[in-house]
């Protein structure tokens, strides 16, 4: 555990030089290709710094934050657009930070009905849940394979909403700004196409749409009619999310690919598109009831995930590891000390 907390140093010192180098760059190199080229050096260090870590949080945390969000942020801000660019340019503390974590501004007023700030009650709820969890997981033995599928996808989002949280708060009380949510509780999605654009981490979906969809569905509504021109753009959003995280489960794991979440990504991809061009289609004259809609997605959602996305995550012993992990940090907060992952117990061994 000491040498792997060593080597996220050495990482994060790195990411956080090459944004500094960025920064500068923007100062010297006008916006364009050239600038593009001269980021070109710094995205390769952005995907190979993952593989300095092995642990499932680090490697997890560092390809997405870094390798995914920031590379794209800084992809955007080549030709001055994205987050990162300002009228003036923003200060290198706030570009530094704006890039390496997944924030992003709110100019809306903060709401206390799930579309702004949420309630202590919602994280702690979910914070019990968390705490459940870990008490279920001593008899995850004598569940049956799809329950304990269910209990991950449940335990990925509370960790993903509460964790996501904390990066929002620490970065409000520094930028001192109101920043929107990363999740708007997906459980309570209408359909597919607003699980994934409008509830389910919407950090990457700010991030894609400018990055992919906005350059295909102009290109596309030359060649096909409005109707049809989003279609091309939503394929391509997925399948780039989906290659994106077949490359975060590698950092993980270290498995060689076996395309399964791709194939999750495009198969939502798919029926996403689909929803929206028959939704432009048929133009709000028939909708299918929430009550109806909401239920099907979800469980699509669900049933694609236990088919393609839990098993290769699973291949990699995540849940073994990611239990290791956290014992052996409860152990280093309470005893003060580093320990290997050999030293603690964890209830799934």
């Amino acid at each position: 555990m000491e040498g792997e907390m060593k080597n996220l140093i050495l990482v994060w010192a790195t990411a956080l030089a090459s944004l500094f180098s960025c920064h500068i760059i923007s100062k010297s190199i006008a916006p364009g290709t050239k600038r593009l080229c001269a980021f070109f050096p710094i995205f390769c260090i952005f995907f190979y710094l993952p593989l300095l870590l092995t642990s499932v949080h680090f490697s997890g945390t560092i390809s997405f934050f870094i390798t995914w969000l920031a590379t794209f942020k800084l992809l955007l801000f080549a030709f001055d657009k994205g987050p990162l660019y300002s009228d003036p340019p923003l200060p290198v503390s706030r570009f530094i930070l704006t890039a390496c974590v997944p924030i992003k501004i709110s100019h809306k007023s903060t709401q206390v009905n799930g579309k702004g700030s949420k309630s202590i009650i919602n994280y702690s709820v979910k914070f019990m849940v968390f705490v459940l969890l870990l008490k279920v997981y001593e008899y995850v033995g004598y569940f049956h394979p799809l329950v304990k599928m269910a209990l991950f996808c449940v335990h990925i989002y509370v960790v993903l909403d509460l964790g996501l949280a904390v990066v929002a708060y620490a970065a409000r009380a520094i930028l001192g700004l109101e920043l929107e949510p990363h999740f708007d509780e997906p459980y309570l999605a209408t359909s597919l196409q607003d699980f994934w654009g409008k509830r389910w981490n919407l950090m990457v979906t700010g991030v894609l749409h400018p990055t992919v969809y906005l350059p295909v569905r102009s290109v596309s509504g030359r060649y096909l009619r409005k109707e049809l021109a989003p279609f091309p753009a939503v394929i391509a959003s997925f399948i780039v999310s989906g290659l994106m995280h077949e490359l975060i489960f590698y950092y993980i794991g270290r498995l060689k690919p076996t395309w399964e979440v791709t194939w999750f990504f495009v198969l939502h991809g798919l029926l996403a598109g689909m929803e929206v061009v028959v939704k432009r289609i048929v133009g709000g004259r028939f909708r299918v009831p929430a009550v109806v809609s909401g239920p099907l997605a979800l469980g699509l959602v669900m049933g694609s995930s236990f088919w393609l996305f839990f098993p290769p995550f699973l291949r990699c012993d995540t849940e073994v590891r990611s239990c290791k992990e956290f014992v052996a940090f409860l152990e280093l907060v309470v005893r003060g000390r580093f320990v290997g992952a050999n030293d603690v117990s964890c209830p799934y061994l």
